[in-house]
């Protein structure tokens, strides 16, 4: 039988006597219980051993040992006795420890079975040793008694502090919560044991945060505390917790952690206007969706709470500008909704409120959560371009229309105030072939080239208006001409037609059917009327037959034709249009005799080759090609000689050649003096005689200069379809020399804007003139261009 024993001198705790019975077979009980000493016989040993594994029972209990952890003594600590009950105390009983901790932590003394531990136990990394004890007999080593298993228990003291750990804590509540809103709930732990007195039993309690908040010292819920506590007054706050062992008792051991707290927002602040009057000013040109300005309202609250939105509720702007909200700064951005004009209305008064779109019901009481303020806003006058009174022309023209007719009234003013005079022009880009002119100061549309339909039946001109006392105000408008067809295009073959004929071939037979084209485009749509041409009126060999489909049928109207007789016949047909007036042309159609077989399939339709007579030697073709060449070279000769005679289109008294000098007698003070204009100058004198039809000077277009012609100058209509005559006329005369032009002032002098015409003082002052005009007088005029006109870097005129 096992006992063991425990003696703890440092609590005065005793070790329980445990029993460890062990009930063998029945014929053995007298030998264990007895203890005696003696030993079996080898009969015996084997017998037990077979009864042993045959029915061996364990049907005995060890209590477990206790011992105390953190055992701060010098000598081993005692932990218990193991004893056999076949031990006589003489030594002959070997007691031996093993498992867990055996030899390291534990030791036994294999005599008297005492138990000792030789280290420091620590009950938190481990509260207990399973360990087997065995007796042998000393002198043989076999087993006294079988091997048994035993516990060795740590036993508590209070040496671990209560820990968070999951320290520090960080928390929010809601600004305004009533008192005990739950905040968070902080949880320390003991590492001590908690089934064991009071180590573990942790109480919480707030070191740091009163009065606003409190713990339960049970659970360690934190709750607040205080009423009404104001995200805006305070935000942030750091809590202390205390959580103390031993039930909170003197003595016990505590731990600390730090709960920051911060309060959220809630929708408590109302948002005000920090200005109630605003004063903003925008330009009248300012384009749709431009902003004015900027409107603030402050709410103290933030994030959702603080979103804003603007509205116009009042004034009298409602219609011409709007508000929106800008979402990442919640301002109020003013801006344009329709077009202004300080002309128009110089001011607006708006009244612009501010509101919060995100309410609380149980704080409405603190509201209303809106505010109003009032802006002004003054429209600032700008120097406009002009403004056409309507913004597209549509014309139509038709292509006959005589140069210089005046085809659209084009009209612009300035909508300022000052109400400056305007002048026109022809962006050129629009019209690069000079089809049309613009009168500078009435806005006359006129033509100034023949017009086509059939090469150009659209144009697109873009007509500019220049205010006169500031050409960079420009506007310009579209202006779409639409040209007219008229019946100028005679209808002629579809295509060069080439007919076949048999020598075989019958009266009234078809050899050709022929179709015409037109460039014109009546609005009835192209009929065309076919006959033989009034030569060929009776013809003997061929007719024709009018399908009245465009098309015709020419047939044969006799037999009998002979290749050897006349192989190629040229039949005229008239063809005529149902245009007013009706035009005509006549196209010849070829008809070759060819030899056919029975079917009417050609065969051949060559002609008998031209031989040169035997007779004509070489020498004779040598001398025909030199005659020839020697009358090329007269007819050069003579062509060349009538040119040097040629005379030049202007000619005066001196016969000079160079220029014409046109004198001024008087120089008058500006536009009182209206006497020095003479209209009769833009004529040459040699042509109002009908001497020759010679060049004339002229005023070409230039837009550049009108900033010097006045508004009450208005050229009359004939003269402007003369000049713009002229100058096609000129245009296209590619042999008239480009003679000086002669520009025509109608006033000059004091009060003019034009000045003097003195050229006295020319020669010290810098002139200001531009000369880049003379781009747009056309090729004739080149090479002034090149001299006078402003280049860029490039060497390009601009």
């Amino acid at each position: 039988m096992w006992t063991s024993g425990r003696m703890s001198n440092a609590k005065n705790l005793f070790g329980l006597g445990v029993s460890l019975y062990f009930w063998g077979l029945m014929d053995l009980t007298t030998t264990v219980l007895s203890g005696s000493a003696r030993p079996l016989t080898e009969g015996q040993e084997d017998n037990l051993s077979d009864k042993l594994h045959q029915r061996m029972k364990r049907s005995w209990v060890w209590n477990q040992f206790f011992v105390l952890e953190e055992y701060t003594g010098t000598d081993p600590l005692y932990v218990g006795k193991l004893h056999s009950d076949m031990d006589r105390g003489d030594g002959s009983i070997k007691y031996i420890l093993s498992g867990e901790g055996a030899g390291i932590v534990f030791t036994i003394d294999d005599t008297t079975g005492d138990i000792h531990a030789i280290q420091r136990l620590d009950r938190e990394e481990r509260s207990q040793y399973t360990l087997r004890a065995q007796a042998l007999d000393r002198r043989t080593g076999r087993p006294m008694e079988p091997e048994s298993e035993f516990i060795i228990k740590i036993q508590d003291i209070n040496d671990n502090e209560p820990k968070f750990l999951d320290g520090p804590y960080v928390a929010s509540v809601p600004e305004m919560s009533p008192v005990g809103t739950s905040v968070i709930q902080v949880t320390a732990t003991d590492a001590d044991d908690p089934t064991y007195g009071n180590s573990a039993r942790v109480v919480y309690s707030i070191l740091q945060g009163q009065p606003y908040f409190s713990v339960d010292s049970r659970t360690g819920l934190i709750r607040t505390a205080l009423m009404n506590m104001d995200r805006e007054a305070k935000e942030y706050y750091e809590v202390i917790i205390q959580a103390k062992d031993m039930g909170g008792q003197l003595g016990g051991l505590a731990g600390t952690t730090t709960v920051n707290i911060s309060l959220s927002d809630v929708n408590d602040n109302p948002p005000r206007f920090p200005q109630k009057h605003y004063q903003m000013s925008v330009l009248e040109s300012a384009p749709i969706s431009s902003t004015v300005g900027r409107v603030v309202a402050k709410d103290l609250d933030e994030g959702i709470n603080a979103e804003m939105k603007y509205s116009l509720v009042d004034g009298d702007g409602l219609d011409v500008f709007d508000i929106n909200t800008d979402p990442n700064y919640q301002v109020g951005i003013i801006t344009v909704r329709k077009p202004l004009s300080f002309e128009s209305k110089k001011s607006y008064t708006l009244k612009v409120e501010g509101a919060n779109p995100h309410l609380e019901m149980r704080f409405l009481n603190l509201g209303p959560f809106r505010d109003t303020t009032t802006v002004h806003i003054s429209v600032e006058d700008v120097d406009e371009p002009p403004v056409f009174e309507s913004s597209i022309y549509f014309v139509e023209v038709p292509e006959d229309v005589e140069i210089g007719t005046t085809i659209q009234i084009i009209s612009a003013k300035d909508p300022d105030v000052t109400n400056n005079s305007i002048r026109y022009s022809i962006d050129r880009s629009s019209d690069p072939g000079r089809f049309f002119y613009v009168d500078i100061t009435s806005g006359a549309l006129m033509t100034a080239r023949p017009l086509d339909r059939e090469d150009i039946s659209w144009h697109n001109i873009t007509v500019l208006a220049m205010e006169l006392n500031n050409p960079s105000q420009v506007g310009s408008v579209s202006v779409t001409v639409k040209v007219l067809d008229v019946n100028d295009n005679a209808p002629e073959f579809a295509r060069f037609y080439e007919a076949f004929v048999c020598e075989n071939a019958k009266a009234g037979q078809l050899i050709q059917t022929v179709s015409a084209i037109d460039r014109d485009d009546p609005q009835e749509g192209q009929h065309f009327y076919y006959s033989l041409a009034p030569e060929a009126a009776n013809n003997p060999n061929f007719t024709l037959r009018d399908n009245q489909d465009n098309t015709a049928w020419i047939l044969t109207r006799r037999s009998g034709f002979r290749q050897n007789e006349q192989s190629t016949f040229y039949l005229p047909i008239l063809i005529s249009d149902n245009g007013r007036p009706v035009l005509s042309s006549t196209g010849t159609l070829t008809v070759h005799v060819c030899s056919c077989d029975q079917e009417g399939v050609v065969m051949s339709c060559n002609a008998e080759a031209y031989v040169l007579p035997v007779s004509l030697s070489r020498g004779a073709l040598i001398a025909i090609l030199a005659c020839i060449f020697v009358l090329l070279v007269l007819v050069l000769l003579i062509l060349s000689m009538r040119r040097q005679r040629k005379q030049p289109y202007i000619i005066d008294e001196e016969e000079n050649i160079h220029e014409n000098i046109v004198r001024y007698d008087d120089e008058g003070g500006g536009e009182e003096d209206t006497e020095a204009f003479d209209i009769a100058a833009m004529w040459n004198p040699r042509e109002a005689q009908l001497v020759v039809k010679n060049r004339q000077d002229m005023l070409p277009e230039i837009e550049s200069l009108s900033r010097y012609v006045p508004q009450a100058c208005i050229m009359d209509n004939n003269v402007h379809n003369y000049v713009l005559a002229k100058l096609y006329e000129a245009d296209m005369d590619l042999w008239a020399p480009p003679f000086d032009s002669l520009q025509t002032y109608m006033f000059e002098g004091n009060g003019s804007v034009a000045e003097s015409l003195s050229s006295l003082q020319s020669v010290t002052t810098d002139s200001d003139q531009s000369y880049d005009y003379l781009t747009d007088w056309g090729p004739r005029f080149k090479k002034l261009a090149e001299m006078y006109g402003a280049t860029d870097s490039s060497g390009v005129l601009w």
